[in-house]
């Protein structure tokens, strides 16, 4: 599987952006798909996970309310949705692709098997 993240820019405080996750190959709903993100001077944190089927979601606490992750297999799509932005939202943001061997849906970095490139997201105050 191979991603492809886009739709990061600059947006004023307050604003939205939707990033989306394209992924290649025929087996995207076998994958739990995650959203990390990476802040300048900042260790990577996680932000969204959603499993293969996209009935299951967990979001760390510092979106919840703001942010919705989804997806459209049949498009080998993942999205994030993110509300009301915030300075301190400012990072790079990468999609994430995990083989759902069980029904354990990771909020670990290590535990993804396929990373996509970033993509910037700016938010101005």
């Amino acid at each position: 599987v191979q991603l492809q993240a886009s739709g990061g820019g600059l947006v004023q405080r307050g604003g939205s952006l939707r990033l989306s996750c394209l992924a290649s190959g025929r087996t995207f709903s076998s994958h739990n798909m995650g959203w990390f993100r990476q802040a300048p001077g900042k260790e990577y944190e996680f932000v969204a996970v959603i499993d293969g089927g996209g009935a299951i979601t967990y979001y760390a606490d510092f979106v919840k309310g703001r942010f919705t992750i989804s997806r459209d297999n049949a498009k080998n799509t993942g999205y994030l949705q993110m509300n009301s932005l915030k300075p301190e939202d400012t990072a790079v943001y990468y999609c994430a692709a995990h083989y759902s061997r069980d029904y354990y849906i990771p909020r670990q970095m290590n535990l993804y098997d396929y990373w996509g490139q970033g993509t910037l997201v700016t938010v101005s105050s």
